[in-house]
């Protein structure tokens, strides 16, 4: 089983539009960082795609960036207890 890449061990502070929706990266090698660019296609044995959301309100959130969360994409501060 594909375990996702810690692309960071601190989460993203992001601004999020009612409406629009967003691709969270759940691979962990995005390089536009939480969210997805399409590098899972490329990456080997990667069988996990990106978590889409819509925003529904205008919000400023903390997502998730060590992958590692159990309230994708949302950080949850699993980030705190991996060794970087």
């Amino acid at each position: 089983m594909f375990q996702p890449k810690v692309a960071k061990c601190k989460p993203a502070c992001v601004q999020l539009e009612k409406g629009k929706t967003y691709a969270w990266c759940t691979c962990g090698h995005s390089e536009n960082q939480p969210f997805c660019d399409g590098k899972h296609k490329t990456t080997e044995n990667c069988e996990l795609k990106s978590l889409k959301m819509t925003a529904e309100e205008d919000a400023e959130v903390w997502l998730c960036q060590c992958k590692q969360t159990k309230t994708p994409p949302y950080c949850d501060g699993t980030h705190n207890s991996i060794k970087s």
